[in-house]
């Protein structure tokens, strides 16, 4: 039955999808989650999510939040791991959905806190959560890891056929051997990468790529947000030493998952995180970090807690999909001469994405829908197709490259994607005595090559604002200051 592909024939009925499959049909009754009724009849598509697919604690087995941390295509099955807020639960654990679409809790669950994923190639398993599943699709448990909460898989700088790193949310690095699960706990980050006493370590990713491994942890509160506080790190270890590359908040770092394959495009590594100025993208390509500014589709997002899981995913074959702060990206796998071009919004959203992944040709997101505020915690499914997200909300958002910062006569600012959006309105002002020029630079290459656009003048203390002619576009955008003053240049795109 795995390797027999069901023909999907999807019906409209005054908006409602039905799916009609003699397949499908006849196995769902038999087809249940863990502490589930027997599904009966025909199942139902219902706005790309099929409602029997959710992941829900029984009655009162979770107090906070049952959302779906990581998906993977696998052993000819779509691998799924649940999981609840601070491991406080019971109930859920890793699915899986066969070609016929057949949902069903694995006896090997374990209820947990984990989004981590890693597909190793050399010992032809998969991690997800604290588990690690063969080509034949049977299911090992590292026990030492089961209590711990797991923000992300990667591959090994040391012994990469033998070993993989997992990174605790709580900053702890362990070391697995791939053969006999057997774990050891290399470092504790949260005094290494020296996190401000009282703020709560948030490790949310990990990817190792050119010759080091890089860490994210996304802690951002009121603090962070006054700018009285910096307890976000970005941070690379090279097997000898850590160091910190950045000490605001990130959220994800990824890249190529299979190294000899992305050498071709030079392994290039991305991080995603934030300041209460805009979305902060690094990028790692030939050991050198570059860093760019993208807007904000929302600040539903702006807290330690909000940013699960924000992820950057190869959907199809040398393509990626970048989600940050609602909205999507295509975010190309590939830099040259070191420039960073081609990255494009497509859609504005306000889902909860844990997981994106692309399986028996269609697109499915994992989801983290609701918790206790507002009932029973659950989680569902979206499937559908990659295109079908350019339909979603029209790409707007904001942010800047300056909110009342200390800025030096000449001092330009790091480069704001600008290309995708519609109307685009910069805001700026300052608190200076004196008047300051504040000179508009594009990049419409993508290649570092720069052009003035405008030069507007902003009387003492005062504001100006700039609305850019309908349909101009370049890939980047920047500023550069006349004076220096503590400036604030701020887009809004509609």
């Amino acid at each position: 039955m795995h390797n027999r592909i069901a023909i999907l024939v999807l019906v409209a009925l005054s908006g409602t999808l039905c799916l009609l499959n003699p397949v499908v049909a006849q196995r769902f009754p038999e087809a249940r989650s863990e502490n589930s009724e027997a599904k009966t009849g025909t199942p139902f598509l219902v706005g790309n999510v099929f409602p029997e697919m959710t992941v829900k604690a029984p009655g009162v087995g979770s107090r906070s939040e049952t959302g779906i941390g990581a998906l993977i295509p696998w052993a000819d099955r779509l691998w799924a791991i649940g999981y609840v807020a601070h491991i406080a639960g019971e109930g859920i654990g890793l699915y899986s959905i066969d070609s016929d679409l057949s949902f069903q809790r694995h006896p090997a669950s374990v209820t947990g806190t984990f989004a981590n994923r890693l597909v190793h190639w050399e010992s032809e398993q998969v991690f997800i959560g604290p588990h690690a599943i063969d080509e034949e699709g049977n299911v090992r448990t590292v026990e030492a890891l089961k209590k711990h909460r797991l923000a992300a898989t990667a591959r090994h700088l040391a012994d990469p056929g033998n070993k993989v790193y997992f990174l605790t949310m709580e900053g702890l690095l362990f070391e697995v051997d791939v053969s006999t699960l057997e774990a050891r706990q290399l470092f504790d980050l949260v005094p290494l990468l020296k996190l401000p006493a009282g703020s709560q370590p948030h490790f949310k990713s990990a990817h190792t790529a050119q010759g080091r491994l890089v860490v994210a942890n996304n802690t951002y509160e009121e603090p962070e947000y006054q700018g009285t506080r910096r307890a976000g790190r970005l941070a690379e270890w090279d097997g000898k030493e850590w160091r910190i590359v950045e000490e605001n908040p990130f959220i994800e770092v990824s890249g190529k998952q299979n190294p000899r394959v992305g050498e071709r495009y030079g392994n290039t590594l991305y991080a995603v995180g934030w300041d209460n100025i805009s979305v902060i993208l690094r990028v790692l390509q030939d050991g050198k970090w570059a860093r760019y500014r993208l807007p904000q589709g929302s600040h539903s997002w702006d807290h330690t807690w909000n940013t699960e899981w924000m992820r950057i995913r190869e959907v199809q074959t040398e393509r990626y999909l970048m989600d940050a702060f609602g909205i999507f990206y295509d975010l190309p796998a590939m830099v040259y001469g070191g420039r960073v071009w081609g990255i494009r919004p497509i859609a504005s959203h306000l889902r909860i994405c844990p997981d994106v992944v692309s399986w028996r040709g269609l697109l499915v997101l994992a989801g983290d829908q609701t918790d206790n505020a507002v009932g029973q915690p659950q989680s569902g499914l979206w499937f559908g197709s990659l295109d079908e997200l350019w339909r979603w909300g029209k790409p707007t958002g904001w942010g800047g490259v300056w909110r009342k910062t200390q800025v030096a006569a000449g001092e330009t600012s790091d480069p704001f994607l600008m290309t995708g959006f519609d109307k685009k309105t910069l805001h700026l002002a300052h608190q200076s005595d004196q008047p300051v020029d504040f000179t508009i630079e594009i990049d419409f290459l993508g290649d570092g090559d720069w052009h003035p656009f405008r030069t507007t003048r902003v009387p003492p203390g005062g504001y100006r604002h700039i609305e850019f002619p309908d349909g101009f576009s370049a890939h980047w955008v920047r500023v550069r200051t006349g004076a220096g003053c503590l400036a604030t240049a701020y887009f809004t795109y509609n």
